[in-house]
């Protein structure tokens, strides 16, 4: 074979480390690009913070409200000095000295019980002279939280027991779970226990009755009908409507006999059985929906998550417009003292090497600027076509898919999907990921379409209005839809009312 040298000319795509690094920082967080800027400081010393934005990021008020102090940055193109602003803030008059309130909303759909206090360190409550609550940190306050194995022993040490009784007691609150519930059998309890012990299964029982005297009531119970009874049996006070004898006796008997009747709310087989009136079973189940089905829970380490807003929503002049969070912006800048010593030796072996270390500075600081300008003009284009949903709410949600804000900004749509994924938006109605603002669409009678979540929120809202002792079914609620022009199946209104997490129509009946 004869050799030939030929000349081509082709192209190929290579990702440069400054490309890497941007495709890297776009995907972050704000908690995690910290946490890489904190990682490129400790490496590189031409490499400095001005200060630390997330120290005063989130600041919560004694009223529950968030308050962000802005300030006004610049961005020092001759320096490298990158403040987190840019020029197109500047032209909006979004008035930056001002320090700005924005309610939180709370979406946690779990709900405090008034047993979380009993877990808590009675100080973290007290109030101050002039009658303000005392502002803590709630960090605090989780420290200061006992768990229910401590709570339960505290009291052990109050009674007055021989060492026997207080170790079985002992014994079987270490074999509690987190709900508060025995889940070994006595039997399987006195196996474990040394058989030089002579323990008989008597004295386990009565350990078991002792320790169901205990506070939180219910606690010890092997089941949910016995952690039920359990406290309905211990309910003490004036006989009130619902805690008269009747509607006790009639509770404790639904809880022991059929409970599970009970939950699936089949009222007609249980008047039948019990032979009431409905007036007496309505109030015994009012009174049992009033009891703790998991004891154990208000003692339970809850990990507060906070979420830290990338963007800001508000009306400026009758129109909707996007802001950066300045505060959680890193204002990155070049060590001059370095780069004056990297200027005099200019040219020795030592230079070569902090010339690198400068060029990989000033690739993060781009690269840092150029995330938070892709964030601010992607969270421009979701407001401008989501102005219905700040005005109106969720109902006025339109469908809107990742494509169409790529080809709008000229972007790629795995690069739209990176900036909407972990970055949060604090709006009038509350804070929300950006992937929030995307959904997939329903056609209607007229040719057009309607949101996902525009629909959950009408399911929501006809659920919330419908007659307790009539609730809608699903087919109602797709015929109700079909009748605002919104084409919905049976099974699509199913998967969005348990995405909603609104229980089956045979579940939301009551009396």
């Amino acid at each position: 074979m004869k050799q030939v040298l030929q000349l081509r000319v082709s192209q190929h795509l290579a990702l440069t480390p400054q490309l890497q690094q941007s495709i890297r920082l776009l995907q972050l967080s704000t908690l995690e690009l910290n946490q890489e800027i904190e990682i490129a400081l400790a490496d590189n010393p031409l490499l400095e913070r001005v200060d630390d934005p997330m120290h005063s990021a989130v600041q919560l008020s004694g009223d529950g409200t968030l308050q962000r102090n802005s300030a006004d940055e610049n961005f020092d193109a001759s320096s490298s000095n990158y403040t987190g602003d840019n020029s197109s803030d500047a032209s909006r008059d979004h008035g930056s000295a001002e320090t700005e309130t924005a309610t939180v909303t709370d979406f946690d759909s779990g709900e405090r019980r008034a047993d979380d206090l009993a877990a808590t360190d009675w100080n973290a409550s007290e109030r101050r002279s002039d009658g303000e609550e005392d502002d803590r940190d709630l960090a605090h306050v989780n420290m200061a939280t006992v768990t229910l194995r401590e709570h339960l022993l505290g009291q052990l040490a109050l009674k007055k027991l021989n060492e026997r009784d207080r170790g079985l007691v002992a014994v079987l609150i270490e074999a509690l779970d987190e709900e508060g519930y025995l889940g070994d059998e006595l039997e399987d309890i006195l196996a474990m226990l040394p058989a030089e012990l002579e323990i008989e299964e008597q004295e386990l029982s009565t350990a078991l009755t002792l320790l169901q005297s205990f506070d939180p009531p219910g606690i010890g119970a092997r089941s949910a009908s016995e952690c039920l009874a359990l406290q309905l049996r211990r309910q003490e006070g004036p006989p009130a409507r619902d805690s008269a004898p009747a509607v006790r006796e009639l509770a404790l008997r639904l809880v022991t006999g059929n409970l599970a009747l009970l939950a699936a709310r089949d009222f007609t087989r249980l008047r039948r059985i019990y032979q009431c009136s409905d007036d007496l079973l309505r109030d015994a189940h009012a009174l049992i929906k009033k009891l703790a089905p998991h004891p154990g829970r208000a003692f339970a380490k809850h990990e507060s998550n906070y979420v830290v807003p990338d963007v800001i929503v508000r009306k400026v002049r009758n129109a909707w417009q996007a802001f950066l969070n300045p505060e959680v912006m890193p204002k990155l800048s070049i060590n001059q003292a370095y780069a004056r010593v990297l200027r005099e030796q200019r040219g020795t072996d030592g230079a070569a090497n902090m010339g690198s270390r400068l060029q990989e500075a000033r690739w993060l600081i781009k690269n840092v600027q150029q995330r938070f300008d892709t964030i601010l003009r992607v969270a421009e284009a979701i407001v401008e076509r989501q102005r219905s949903f700040f005005t109106h709410g969720e109902v006025a949600m339109r469908p809107l898919v990742l494509r169409e804000i790529a080809d709008t900004l000229g972007l790629h749509e795995s690069t739209v999907s990176r900036v909407t994924t972990q970055k949060f938006m604090l709006t009038p109605l509350g804070v929300f990921e950006l992937k929030y603002f995307f959904g997939s669409h329903v056609a209607t009678d007229a040719g057009g379409a309607a949101s996902s979540t525009a629909i959950r929120a009408l399911i929501k809202q006809l659920v919330g209005a419908e007659n307790a002792k009539k609730p809608l079914s699903d087919s109602k609620i797709a015929q109700m839809l079909g009748e605002q022009g919104i084409v919905v199946a049976r099974r699509t209104i199913a998967k969005y009312r348990e995405s909603l997490r609104i229980p089956p129509v045979s579940l939301r009946k009551t009396l």
